[in-house]
């Protein structure tokens, strides 16, 4: 049996088009398998990039090379990691405990005050709820089952390891740089290579200047509460702290989430101290918003307010506190590369109808769009017919071609 050319290649490209499906949703079921080591690996290449400054400015400073350079700087790093895991954590975790073992009477006190309300109405579903969060933060009596003593165990042992992990990744992403990017972009057309290599380091700068932001902001935020918070009397005051310096990692809404478990540990000890830690976070929110956010965080993401709200809505409800943490910069990540991909000489005319422009954005009222005029002048002079003859010059001084402002 003898089959047409014709037939014989379109069978040819309907098997290699179903094989490249089959291909892509193998890769992403197994992304989809993987969420977990493919965030930890994205965690390693932003504390990556947020190192590789450091290692620059040592290389330029210092007579060393690139190896020693980076064992210097990941020394220093592993350092300040295995400090905070010896010293500031088992603290917390102390602190934590004692913090909820003295929960019980409060949860008494506030069941007792919440029976005093009137309607009976209020006073009920108030009751109910506190009934419900004493249930939820209640130790139970006894020596705890070998099962949860076995959980426990997987679960710090899983840290650990998730930890180990993540260092190892942010060595070897550091030494392995250059290499990686070499054989990624081998796999990019010739004439799209510099363009990809420009957006790759553009991602990383803007990845880099965001995780230390964030580290900068977090530190300060989390010792500032801290020290407030143990002058101030509130029971487990550096473990509030690092609750605070974590949650400030998330944009907007972090700085909210950090506060209150600080004024609900408050309220177990007065209604007044409560107060006074709401009155703390709003100065050290005014401090941040007009003094640190404009030091530190300035041209980090670069990427709108409405994006940010809408990246950590969507990593939150996909990743829970993870993927609310991690939203942010994979949007900045994501911006730089679509930036790259759509890059164009002439860019997009603004709209006319938007009245609130710049100075080096809008056009006067009467002068027409720059970038529009252009765009025509270039179609017109490419459909012009190829027989139109040549206008005459002009007599008198030559003319000379002005450049477009």
């Amino acid at each position: 049996m003898i089959i047409d050319g014709g037939f014989g290649r379109s069978i040819a490209r309907g098997a290699g088009l179903a094989s490249g499906v089959a291909i892509v949703a193998a890769v992403v079921l197994v992304g989809i398998a993987a969420i977990n080591v493919l965030a930890l690996v994205f965690v390693a290449v932003i504390l990556a990039s947020g190192l590789q400054p450091f290692i620059a400015w040592i290389r330029g400073h210092l007579p060393i090379g690139r190896g020693p350079t980076i064992l210097l700087v990941y020394g220093t790093f592993l350092a300040v990691v295995v400090a905070m895991a010896l010293v500031v954590v088992p603290v917390a975790m102390g602190q934590l405990g004692r913090t909820i073992a003295s929960l019980p009477p409060f949860f008494e006190r506030a069941s007792a005050w919440a029976k005093t309300l009137h309607p009976s109405g209020l006073a009920n579903s108030l009751g109910a709820l506190i009934d419900a969060a004493a249930n939820t933060l209640r130790v139970p009596d006894g020596a705890p089952a070998p099962s949860q003593v076995v959980q426990v165990g997987l679960t710090v042992a899983q840290v650990i390891t998730s930890i180990l992990t993540l260092l190892t990744v942010v060595y070897f992403w550091l030494t392995e740089h250059a290499r990686l990017q070499r054989y990624v972009l081998a796999f990019v057309p010739r004439e799209r290579r510099k363009r990809a290599r420009a957006a790759w380091n553009a991602a990383e700068t803007r990845l880099g200047m965001w995780v230390r932001g964030e580290l900068i902001l977090m530190g300060t935020i989390g010792i500032g509460t801290a020290i407030a918070y143990t002058v101030l009397g509130v029971p487990a005051g550096i473990l509030l702290g690092l609750v605070a310096a974590l949650a400030e990692g998330i944009p907007i809404v972090g700085p909210l989430l950090g506060a209150i478990p600080a004024v609900l540990v408050a309220s177990t000890v007065s209604p007044q101290l409560a107060l006074t830690v709401v009155g703390v976070y709003f100065v050290l929110q005014l401090i941040e918003g007009n003094v640190l956010v404009p030091l530190v965080m300035r041209n980090t993401t670069g990427i709108s307010p409405f994006l940010v709200i809408l990246s950590i809505l969507i990593g939150g409800a996909a990743g829970g506190f993870v993927g609310a943490l991690l939203a942010v910069p994979i949007a900045a990540a994501g911006e730089v590369l679509i930036e790259g991909l759509q890059a164009r000489e002439v860019p997009v005319a603004q709209d006319p109808n938007v009245t609130e422009t710049t100075s080096d954005e809008g056009n006067a009222p009467d002068e027409p769009d720059r970038s529009t005029a252009r765009r025509r002048s270039r179609s017109t002079a490419a459909s012009a017919p190829a027989s139109a003859p040549a206008s005459a010059p002009m007599p008198g001084p030559r003319a000379t071609a002005s450049r477009p402002s």
